[in-house]
C-alpha cells in the first residue's frame, strides 16, 4: 500500500517534481546520444562539468545555482569540443577519446576540491555541498532548484522540437544531412547545448558519477518497445519521469536510501523488464525465432 502521508509531504513533492523534471527531459535529450552510437559522451560531459562547478565557486565564492550551472556548462562545452576535434582530426578512437576527457577532467575537479579545503582564502566562503555534485544529494534541493530545472527542461524540450527533423536525420545518416544542406556543425551545437544544460541541472540531484545513467538508460529501456523515433522519444521521456518519482518515493519511504542511487535503480530494473518482455525484448525474439 502507498504511503499517502509521504507522497503528501511537501519535501516529497518537492524532490520528486525536480528529478521528474530533469529525468524525463535528460531521457529525450540523451536519444539523440545513444540512437546516433555515442552513449557515453554524456559521461564524458558530466565529469567534465565538476572542476567547472569548482572553478565558478572560486572565482565568484557562492553556491549559487545559476552561477556554479554556468561553471558545469562551460568546462562541459570544452570538453565536447576536445571529444569531437580528437575524434576526427586523430587515430584515437571515440571511446580512447572519451576515457582520457572524462579522467583528465574530473581528475582536474578532484585537485582544484582539494586546494580549496585548504587554502586559507576560501575558509571563509560555505563549501559545504561542493561534495554533493560528485554523488549527488537530492534531499537537499531547494525551490531554487527546482525553478532552474524547471527553465532548463522547458528550453531545452522547445530546443529539441524546434531542430526536430534535422536532428532525426541527423542521428540516422549526417553525410545525407549534409548532402540536403543541414549545417552539421549548428547540430552538434544544439545537441551540446542541450546536453550540457540538462547535466548541468542534474549534477546536485544525482552527481557526476550517475548522470549518464539518466541519458542513457530511458531510452535504451525505450527502443525494446519501439522503432519510431518520436515514440521512442515519449517512451524515454516517460520511463525517466516514472523512475524518478517511483526512486524518490522509496528513498523517501526507507531511511538511508540515497536519492539519486535509488533512482537509478528503478530506471534499471524497468529496462531490465523491458529487455526480456518488452515488444523487441528477448522472449518476443525467442518466440519469433520458434517459429521458423
Amino acid at each position: 500500500m502507498l504511503n499517502w502521508e509521504i507522497i503528501s509531504s511537501y519535501s516529497f513533492l518537492l524532490i520528486a517534481t525536480g528529478t521528474f523534471l530533469l529525468a524525463s527531459a535528460a531521457g529525450v535529450v540523451g536519444s539523440i546520444s545513444v540512437l546516433k552510437g555515442q552513449s557515453l559522451i554524456g559521461d564524458a560531459i558530466g565529469h567534465a562539468a565538476y572542476p567547472g562547478i569548482v572553478l565558478a565557486f572560486m572565482i565568484f565564492m557562492v553556491r549559487d545555482p545559476l552561477i556554479l550551472l554556468l561553471g558545469a556548462m562551460g568546462t562541459g562545452i570544452l570538453a565536447f569540443v576536445l571529444i569531437q576535434l580528437v575524434n576526427r582530426q586523430s587515430k584515437l578512437r571515440l571511446d580512447a577519446a572519451l576515457a582520457v576527457t572524462l579522467s583528465s577532467f574530473f581528475g582536474l575537479g578532484m585537485v582544484l576540491k582539494s586546494y580549496i579545503q585548504g587554502h586559507p582564502e576560501y575558509a571563509s566562503a560555505s563549501q559545504a555541498g561542493l561534495k554533493n555534485y560528485i554523488f549527488g544529494q537530492a534531499a537537499y534541493i531547494m525551490e531554487d532548484d527546482i525553478k532552474l530545472i524547471l527553465v532548463i527542461a522547458i528550453l531545452s524540450l522547445l530546443l529539441f522540437a524546434l531542430f526536430y527533423k534535422e536532428i532525426k536525420v541527423f542521428i540516422f545518416d549526417e553525410v545525407y544531412a549534409k548532402t540536403i544542406g543541414y549545417w552539421t556543425s549548428l547540430m552538434y551545437g544544439v545537441i551540446m547545448v542541450m546536453t550540457m544544460s540538462i547535466i548541468g541541472v542534474g549534477l546536485k540531484l544525482v552527481g557526476t558519477i550517475l548522470i549518464a545513467s539518466l541519458l542513457i538508460i530511458p531510452t535504451i529501456t525505450a527502443t525494446m518497445w519501439s522503432d519510431r523515433f518520436h515514440v521512442v522519444l515519449l517512451l524515454a521521456g516517460f520511463f525517466g519521469g516514472l523512475s524518478a518519482v517511483v526512486g524518490t518515493y522509496f528513498s523517501t519511504l526507507y531511511n538511508g536510501l540515497s536519492t539519486g542511487p535509488t533512482i537509478i535503480v528503478v530506471m534499471t530494473l524497468f529496462s531490465m523488464f523491458s529487455m526480456v518482455f518488452g515488444r523487441k525484448g528477448m522472449l518476443r525474439q525467442a518466440i519469433e525465432r520458434s517459429k521458423y
